[in-house]
């Protein structure tokens, strides 16, 4: 007598293959099922209407609401145009933190009250900490760089 070519597992494996394809077709049918039930929609339940501020909704516009007048020429197609207004290079600030033995520091700008690291590459003389100083914004991979430190006279 020949022993049985499936084993314990490979049929608890096909039992359980059985099953999930079973439960998937229940689970088919039953969503069929509740379609039908709902029955069709009406044509006015399908219509979808766009409020105001651009949202699709379920609810007619009111047309008495007011609307909102735009010009055309105030509409901006593309790259808004650059801000022409000048802006100084040389900036001034004091030296708010100064690592000597790594080399780098931070300025905090006069007028903006901005941090900008610098590194001493970036210096002209002997920078300290609270020294005021005159500087130009270069921007870096990481953020605002100070470039051209020099001691304020």
């Amino acid at each position: 007598m020949a022993k049985s070519q499936q084993s314990f597992n490979k049929k608890e494996k096909e039992k359980k293959r059985r099953k999930k394809a079973k439960d998937k077709a229940e689970r088919r049918e039953q969503r069929k099922l509740e379609k039908l039930e709902a029955g069709p929609k009406s044509f006015e339940e399908m219509l979808s209407y766009v409020d105001e501020n651009g949202n699709l909704t379920s609810e007619k516009p009111d047309p008495l609401k007011k609307k909102v007048e735009i010009k055309a020429e105030d509409i901006v197609l593309g790259v808004p145009p650059k801000d022409d207004t000048p802006v100084e290079k040389v900036r001034k600030g004091r030296v708010n933190h100064f690592n000597d033995e790594k080399g780098y520091g931070f300025i905090v700008d006069m007028e903006t009250k901005e941090s900008i690291f610098f590194h001493v590459n970036n210096s002209s003389d002997d920078v300290r900490e609270s020294d005021k100083v005159t500087f130009e914004i270069e921007m870096g991979p990481k953020g605002p760089n100070a470039i051209l430190v020099a001691l304020a006279k």
